[in-house]
């Protein structure tokens, strides 16, 4: 077996217990510690990237228990992309946070670092019941960074996520015990092979077990109607903390792909495609709705809140036609939409530290410091949001039409796609307006009103952008490898093969 494939789950797992046992007292060693163990990170999963590209798909079997008996992590080109961008939006915000707000509550870091485990965890777990352990891990680190630095809002909030999370945990368990009763497994190579043998006197306990982890997959991702926990939610969490919870939903599109794919997809019988009539509707209406809240929001951080969901509703509606061009153009707008989110909730932040009581809300409000540079970050963040050229937004929305010609909802696709896209043009624009255009009408904020955090966060924000702009850049072999992704995605044989054919690694 490869032990790498169990360092991004055993790093940062190690390192956040480090923290809180040694570390909780000394700042300077904290961040040491946590900036070191996110770099790390980094060069693992790019060198598990790597080693993914060849096609083959490697299992990790922990103790040597064969699967499906035992506890089995799986690595395709899927999980090692989504590993990657974990650690570069980890890193990202975690120079941002050390600028000052990693000092505004106790235990960040571990935390944080707790955080990237249980994300890095759902990407890697072959079995139903690991990713309802890293789901649990999330709910539980995320809840501590939401309410990291106080205040009652973010506690109300942190309590309704908190809620939504776990009612949506219990759903989980029911839902994962009537696929148990009826195929036997938790394995999700083991699901794939047994479903297509399902009687049909089970079918139906069957089925309704798999529209149940839609649901809970639904919550997690911000699905219409079960969107209502996010705009409260990341408006409301500290700055840093909202941008890495941009990756949080995709937890919910990666966990959609790869289960109804792999285990309902073509060779599923009576249950192939079963999510596809449920989440191709939902999605364009999130779509609708999101884009519709950008343009209602009153602050930035609200805006970005619903430029999360209208993303995910575009997302997810591409992923529901589950063909491999769709997908591929899918995947590529995950990676734009997720680094684009996160940058723009770390410039939400930056208004907010430099407006005093008005914070980020659109209200008149005196000229910020380094408002030109501020300025500047959210027009690019604004650019990559909306999806207008020259960056990777308008390439993958240009993906995401090419990619659902074939559907016969394609008619839909390009309609809302095209009116969102203009509505979440206004909205942004309107934004400008009120943040930075009308605050040059009054005089300046008094130099001493603004405490700087240091050029740590402009490198954070400067740092993602800048993986935008390199993602449009090289958007044509980015692209041919998603393609690949997409292909080994809708070829499960090889992953039930890694998975089922022998407990020491490559099949």
């Amino acid at each position: 077996m490869n032990h790498l494939l169990i360092l991004p789950i055993l790093l940062p797992a190690v390192v956040g217990a480090l923290l809180v046992l040694a570390a909780r007292h000394d700042g300077v060693l904290a961040r040491t510690f946590a900036v070191a163990s996110t770099v790390l990170l980094l060069a693992i999963a790019v060198a598990l990237l790597v080693l993914a590209s060849d096609g083959q798909v490697r299992s990790y079997a922990l103790g040597a228990w064969p699967a499906p008996f035992g506890i089995v992590l799986a690595l395709d080109r899927l999980a090692a992309l989504m590993l990657v961008l974990n650690a570069i939006l980890g890193l990202g915000v975690l120079l941002y946070a050390i600028g000052g707000w990693d000092q505004r509550g106790k235990h960040f870091h571990p935390l944080f670092q707790f955080e990237l485990m249980g994300i890095n965890g759902a990407f890697l777990t072959g079995d139903f019941f690991n990713l309802f352990v890293f789901f649990e891990i999330l709910l539980i680190a995320s809840y501590g960074l939401m309410v990291h630095g106080g205040g009652g809002l973010r506690v109300k909030a942190g309590v309704q996520y908190v809620v939504t999370n776990l009612v949506g945990s219990s759903v989980f368990l029911i839902a994962v015990g009537m696929i148990y009763n009826v195929t036997g497994t938790l394995n999700m190579a083991d699901l794939a092979r047994i479903v297509p043998q399902v009687p049909a006197a089970d079918q139906a306990l069957l089925q309704t077990g798999a529209v149940l982890l839609l649901l809970v997959f639904a919550v997690k991702a911000a699905l219409v109607p079960l969107h209502f926990w996010l705009p409260g939610t990341y408006a409301n969490a500290p700055g840093p903390v909202a941008a890495l919870f941009a990756i949080m939903t995709k937890v919910g599109a990666y966990s959609i792909l790869r289960l109804y794919v792999l285990a309902f997809g073509a060779d599923a019988g009576a249950a192939a495609w079963l999510a596809a009539p449920w989440l191709l509707p939902a999605g364009l209406l999130t779509l609708v709705l999101g884009m519709t809240g950008v343009l209602a929001a009153r602050s930035l951080g609200q805006m970005a809140s619903f430029a999360v969901i209208g993303s995910m509703g575009m997302l997810l509606a591409t992923v529901a036609v589950f063909t491999p061009q769709a997908t591929s153009a899918a995947l590529y707008y995950l990676i734009h939409s997720t680094l684009a989110a996160g940058a723009l909730f770390l410039v939400a932040d930056l208004v907010a530290e430099r407006r005093g009581a008005q914070r980020d809300r659109f209200a008149a409000a005196p000229r910020i410091a380094q408002g030109g540079l501020v300025g500047g970050l959210f027009f690019v963040a604004a650019i990559a949001m909306t999806g207008m050229p020259p960056l990777s937004g308008f390439i993958g929305k240009l993906l995401v039409l090419d990619g659902v010609r074939a559907s016969a909802h394609a008619a839909w696709f390009w309609a809302l796609i095209l009116t969102t896209s203009l509505i979440a043009i206004v909205g942004f624009a309107r934004a400008g307006s009120f943040v930075f255009w009308k605050a040059h009408a009054l005089p300046a904020a008094p130099a001493s009103a603004y405490r700087p955090d240091g050029a740590l966060s402009f490198v954070a924000v400067g740092g993602l952008l800048a993986c935008l702009v390199l993602l449009t850049a090289f958007a044509g072999p980015v692209h041919a490898w998603l393609e690949l992704v997409a292909a080994q995605l809708y070829a499960p044989a090889g992953y039930i093969d890694a998975v089922l054919g022998t407990a020491q690694g490559v099949r």
